[in-house]
């Protein structure tokens, strides 16, 4: 049984005629009487009477299997018109997974335009650790995550492009009163200098967290942990309150006036990369999204957008 087959019966029980039903979908009458006759040894029954005098009739079967044809025939319509739409970037799904730290910098420009470009494209947002959003790609969870790298237990089935490579910072607040103070008055400060302060750490699983105690243990003291457990957004509003200083990547300063920018030395830097699984073709939603994020790193970085000590690592001309 084809779906050519299906529809000559349909339009055969439309017009009533051979001749008719022919013309309507365009072939020789003996190959649309040859499909037909095929189609019900298929079925095994009789669909048309075409011994009737007063015309052609369907059979008790062809009665049955005609509402049944009409709907085959309308889901394959709908499956073409998905299909056409998805190609034509006219609706869709692009699931992204991202750190905090990414969420509330490069990325939250890349989906405003993004949005605005395709606004029938669903975007679905994770925001989690980069461990969590590598086992969300591996699973089928994700179509692509923003990630740092390299990570412990990266899957090998994931194509990992290198996108940004970005110093890591002390953040405190620009003003603050009480005894706590401003971090400090001058551009750097050491690890174990700012062991000394306050610090507002993460939640377990996320990695600035992990760097900043891998960090000091690397220097031999002890952080003084003053608020631990939020999210980024959290992290950096105690941070602006003057509960603390913390750790942070050097994107997370623009457009925050709030806080003061202060760098480490010897420097921490770390590698920010697009990361899917590479046993898939991306659709064209997602190819699209690719592209509209290597737009804007391009846009940033030509124009100096970029606060802190950021290198853009892949330009837009090359394909993601």
């Amino acid at each position: 049984m084809t779906l050519q087959q299906l529809a000559y019966f349909v339009a055969l029980a439309d017009v009533g005629s051979f001749t008719r039903a022919a013309d309507t979908v365009g072939v020789a009458q003996p190959t649309l009487s040859r499909q037909l006759r095929v189609l019900e040894q298929e079925l095994g029954a009789r669909l048309v009477d075409r011994g009737a005098r007063d015309g052609l009739h369907l059979t008790p079967a062809g009665e049955a299997v005609l509402p049944l044809a009409r709907r085959i025939l309308a889901d394959m319509d709908s499956a073409r018109t998905a299909v056409a739409e998805l190609v034509g970037l006219r609706s869709g799904r692009v699931r992204v997974g991202a750190t905090p730290s990414l969420c509330i910098g490069v990325l939250a420009d890349v989906l405003r335009t993004f949005c605005g470009r395709h606004p029938d494209i669903r975007v679905e947002l994770v925001e989690n650790g980069s461990q969590p959003l590598e086992r969300g790609l591996a699973r089928g969870d994700l179509d692509l995550a923003l990630v740092i790298v390299p990570a412990a237990g990266l899957d090998p089935g994931l194509a990992v492009t290198p996108l940004l490579r970005e110093r890591l910072s002390v953040a405190s607040a620009a003003r603050q009163t009480g005894q706590t103070g401003r971090v400090v008055a001058r551009r750097t400060i050491t690890v174990a200098e700012l062991s000394r302060h306050p610090l507002v750490l993460p939640r377990e699983g996320y990695d600035l967290r992990e760097v900043t105690l891998r960090a000091c243990a690397e220097a031999r003291v002890s952080p003084r942990i003053a608020v631990e457990g939020g999210e980024m957004d959290a992290v950096l509003r105690l941070v602006e309150a003057g509960a603390g200083a913390a750790v942070v990547p050097d994107l997370v300063f623009a457009g925050r006036p709030g806080l003061q920018r202060t760098a480490l030395t010897p420097p921490l830097y770390r590698t920010v990369a697009l990361a899917r699984r590479s046993d898939l073709t991306p659709t064209h939603a997602v190819q699209a999204f690719c592209d509209t994020l290597l737009e804007l790193l391009g846009d940033l970085s030509s124009g100096n957008g970029l606060v802190g000590d950021v290198q853009v690592l892949l330009r837009p001309a090359t394909s993601a």
